[in-house]
């Protein structure tokens, strides 16, 4: 007969199974959905939600969970079964102080919140999404009260990306980078060398792009058996359960470094996914990624630290010439290099480079806080958007859609989701500074494309854990330091200085 823990893990996984039917659903809305369609799937995802809420809040999980916890108080904190109790007891009090009727309804908004979403930045008309985004801050606010975790409001809606985060701590973070991003950036500018950026340019037809994407994907270890690529307005990628993680792009002819670029950065997240152990935990905590901060750096790493680096197109180049013959031809690795490497403050966060990356970031965590906060009226956003843009960015922004309407995030109700890209790319460098530690030459590996070494080093460090450690613990144990914004401003400062001679 099962014993208490045994009961509450199958629980656990049926649960997980709904979730995982949603997700389907939501890959399916966001890459083959018909407009007209968007209310219904709104009403299936809304119906799917609020039957896994109420499935997972119910009594029965309560009492499991008890008295796995009293049977299990010797248990190590980091163990399997410590690890399941500890995260499952964290996210049970969490869902037990939300109506199922709000999770329904914040459910179906963010469907038709998106959908309206994906017009309004086609039609660049921010009044479009305007009472979405109202009806969306609204709601994140009556999850606020019913949680209440203590605090700032907005910590409550970080704890769910980012466990144990404050907004106090955030702004002390991004002190620490502002200056020195500031300084290095008006360095950058003053510099009389200018990165050859038009050959970037030049003609990429789509499907040769896709080609060669899949080409890298694969070759960092992305296992197509288990996963798709697909086109989407905005990147993203999903795990819908064991063996099918799924990542979007999207192509621009005239452009390279859109889709490539995107798609080893979802290639991160999906190596992470497909690292977990999520055949034998599924549903359980120790299948799940530590938080959204953790998992962007493993996009991060990937899009930036190696995708950018030049070992990495030590080995790629030569097959980027042979997709692109014509636009390659006369590019030498240096000019290549530096074109990739190009750093000045744009319009796009998705697009931007690694130096001025953070500053994006900065300026939609500011705005979140305000709007949360009832310190700026919604239709005041796109204004309040382009002049922070000109401040801290000093760019003009021509209209909403390369504006306030550029990012998914708020349609989907994501408030708190964007200060963990800013501590995604910390822990990555962080990370990154270990591994070369450890593996020795590794910028020689990733010149042969062998990037098997550092996958294996990941898996071994951080995929394989899922939730057993937290994000701060996971640092310390890794690196022996706590996180820091040292080693990502000396990788920038260095390429900066090879780059730009500053």
């Amino acid at each position: 007969m099962p014993n208490a823990y045994e009961k509450l893990v199958t629980e656990l996984r049926e649960i997980a199974l709904l979730n995982s039917a949603n997700s389907v659903l939501g890959w399916d809305e966001r890459t083959q959905l018909p407009p007209k369609g968007a209310e219904h799937r709104g009403n299936q995802c809304s119906l799917l939600a609020r039957m896994a809420h109420e499935r997972f809040t119910s009594p029965k999980i309560g009492d499991l969970l008890g008295e796995c916890e009293s049977q299990s108080r010797g248990a190590a904190p980091d163990s399997d079964i410590g690890a399941t109790l500890r995260e499952t007891r964290r996210d049970y009090d969490r869902a037990t102080k939300l109506p199922a009727s709000l999770v329904e309804e914040m459910t179906k908004t963010a469907v038709l919140a998106q959908a309206a979403w994906g017009e309004a930045r086609a039609k660049s008309d921010f009044p479009m999404f305007q009472p979405w985004l109202s009806k969306t801050l609204d709601l994140k606010r009556q999850e606020i009260a019913c949680i209440n975790r203590g605090g700032e409001p907005y910590d409550t809606l970080l704890d769910e990306f980012e466990p144990t985060e404050t907004a106090a701590n955030l702004r002390r973070v991004f002190e620490s980078l502002r200056g020195s991003l500031v300084e290095l950036i008006a360095k950058i500018q003053s510099s009389p060398r200018k990165a050859p950026v038009e050959i970037l340019h030049r003609s990429f037809p789509a499907a040769a792009q896709e080609k060669l994407a899949r080409e890298a994907a694969s070759a960092v270890g992305f296992d197509f058996q288990a996963g798709r690529l697909d086109v989407s307005l905005h990147p993203f990628c999903t795990d819908i359960g064991p063996g099918d993680v799924r990542m979007t792009t999207r192509y621009d002819d005239h452009y390279f470094g859109d889709a490539f670029f995107g798609v080893l950065h979802e290639t991160g997240h999906a190596l992470y996914e497909q690292g977990l152990p999520s055949e034998k935990h599924f549903g359980s905590p120790l299948a799940a990624a530590v938080s959204l901060g953790i998992h962007e750096s493993q996009s991060r790493m990937w899009e930036n630290l190696i995708g950018r680096s030049r070992a990495f197109w030590n080995h790629f180049l030569p097959k980027a010439k042979q997709a692109f013959p014509e636009s390659l031809r006369d590019v030498t690795p240096d000019d290549w290099y530096f074109a990739i490497n190009d750093v000045r403050p744009s319009l796009i966060r998705t697009e931007s480079d690694e130096t001025t990356y953070n500053l994006h970031i900065l300026l939609r965590f500011e705005l979140e806080m305000e709007l949360l906060n009832d310190q700026l009226p919604v239709a005041d956003l796109p204004d309040a958007w382009n002049q922070r843009m000109k401040k801290y960015l000093g760019v003009d922004v021509p209209d909403v859609s390369q504006g306030c309407l550029q990012d998914i995030h708020w349609s989907g109700g994501a408030i708190g989701y964007f200060p963990t890209y800013t501590l995604g790319n910390l822990y990555a460098a962080q990370f990154f500074e270990q591994a070369q530690k450890d593996l020795g030459d590794l910028d020689a590996q990733l010149s042969r494309g062998e990037f098997a070494p550092l996958l294996t080093w990941l898996r071994e460090k951080i995929h394989r854990h899922g939730k057993r450690y937290s994000a701060g613990q996971l640092v310390k144990n890794i690196t022996g330091k706590e996180l820091s914004a040292e080693p990502l401003l000396r990788h920038l400062r260095n390429k900066a200085s090879e780059l730009y001679g500053v």
